[in-house]
């Protein structure tokens, strides 16, 4: 059992038994940090390809963290111009001053730079551990001094001056680093389980663009040479040789047909308007990945009708072009989601392994096919699901595409393993945070197995 007393300007803790601990006070962040620095009030050049510079936008920063998988790039000229104030160093805290407000994140990566809106906390070493001020920013009492000094009629902002106004309540800095520590090694595990994924997911798609975009398989069969990564089995399963088709040269034997004749496009899902069921708002959307990570219990309305092994595609500008995609594994045995009206449902028919048509809607051809596909009027255009009537597809034998479900299968299982671990070390980290940064627990309690 804690007991506390206040003492002056801090809190003097006790333990049961008389135990002192180190005292806990108030300061403000500017008195804790080297640097603390505004961005660029003006929106960077950005250019169509890649660099190794990166520009953090709001939309990147989200639950503690720096999302760069959907970022802007821009020149090493334009890069050096925007980080003349300061270039953003590991261990850098990031906050959002709007749109939204109070989102907290950390620079891990070299070449990135602020966009709009954002300011950046570097923690003075001798003073504050750069998690430390990281996890205080996320807590309640960060979080209700951030909503507290946002102001603004339509949309929640903070000015400048009062981004170096917030209080840090905490230890001495070695304590800090123990908190860290603990909070930390919950994050590192949680980040190392999203990077598995996105290897495993990467190897996958690979895959996929070998067998049944590119032909590699039979183009080294075809040219006498045995095809690369895979056993003598599987190579058997694969063709020789070529033969023309409505889509150009495909495999022999293989089929071109509408995509409609491969995939069930928006199947019919029972769900009762009213009914509570799981919900999937565009906004969490994966736009690199297949699995959403966060969703919610809501009342049924009017939207698309989702369940296991379907894959939905938004069908809206922007989030088409941005990739929103997603192959849905995440619900209990029998329940039917929902989710936007501006999601298009596919399902693989029979032949075709469940996990199909999700690398098949992450396609660079059938995405590209999309987008010119849409219609509408400016800035809400969208394709309808009857384009894809139009869109043929090349369909392998039942053997290979069976071998490729095997792979896929594993592939999706061992990703929704490693989120299921992400999702409790979440609640493990976001259990402990509070209790954590105030104090009202000590290192020296916390025991953290992962």
């Amino acid at each position: 059992m804690l007991h506390e007393r206040r003492t002056g300007t801090g809190d003097q803790r006790e333990d049961a038994d008389g135990g002192a601990m180190s005292e806990w006070i108030y300061q403000s962040i500017e008195s804790l940090c080297s640097l603390i620095v505004d961005c660029v009030n003006r929106t960077a050049p950005i250019v169509d390809y890649v660099t190794p510079f990166r520009m953090i936008r709001t939309a990147n920063i989200k639950e503690g963290r720096i999302d760069l998988t959907d970022v802007n790039y821009v020149t090493e000229e334009v890069y050096q111009r925007w980080t003349r104030r300061a270039v953003p160093q590991f261990g850098d805290v990031v906050l959002t001053r709007e749109a939204p407000l109070g989102e907290v994140g950390m620079i891990l990566e070299p070449g990135v730079f602020l966009g709009q809106r954002l300011v950046m906390y570097r923690a003075d070493p001798t003073k504050a551990n750069p998690r430390f001020l990281l996890y205080s920013l996320m807590s309640d009492y960060g979080q209700q001094q951030i909503k507290a000094l946002g102001g603004g009629s339509t949309v929640e902002h903070m000015r400048v001056p009062d981004t170096k106004k917030l209080l840090i309540f905490g230890p001495s800095i070695s304590e800090q680093h123990e908190i860290a520590r603990i909070l930390g090694s919950l994050d590192d595990k949680i980040a190392l389980n999203r990077r598995m994924n996105a290897a495993l997911e990467a190897t996958a798609r690979a895959l996929f663009q070998s067998w049944f975009v590119d032909f590699d398989p039979v183009r080294a069969k075809a040219e006498g040479r045995q095809p690369e990564g895979m056993d003598a089995e599987t190579a058997a399963l694969f063709p020789d040789s070529f033969e023309e088709s409505a889509l150009g040269w495909i495999p022999s034997g293989w089929e071109v047909m509408p995509l409609s004749e491969a995939i069930e496009i928006n199947p019919t899902r029972r769900l009762a308007q009213g009914a509570l069921a799981p919900y999937l708002a565009m906004e969490n959307m994966p736009t690199q990945s297949a699995r959403p990570i966060n969703w919610v219990y809501r009342e049924a309305g009017s939207g698309a009708r989702f369940i296991n092994g379907d894959v939905l595609l938004a069908r809206i500008t922007p989030c088409l072009e941005n990739g929103k995609t997603a192959y849905v594994d995440f619900l209990e045995q029998g329940q039917t989601a929902w989710g936007s009206t501006e999601y298009i449902v596919f399902r693989s028919k029979t032949d075709l392994p469940i996990e199909y048509p999700y690398f098949l809607a992450r396609s660079e051809t059938l995405r590209e096919y999309a987008i010119r596909s849409m219609s509408g009027t400016s800035g809400r255009q969208r394709v309808n699901a009857s384009a894809f009537e139009h869109y043929n597809v090349t369909v392998p034998s039942i053997e290979i595409a069976a071998q490729f479900g095997i792979y896929a299968h594993d592939t999706f299982v061992k990703m929704k393993a490693n989120d299921d671990a992400s999702r409790t070390l979440a609640e493990m980290r976001d259990a402990l945070l509070p209790k954590l940064i105030s104090g009202q627990v000590r290192v020296g309690e916390i025991s953290v197995d992962i």
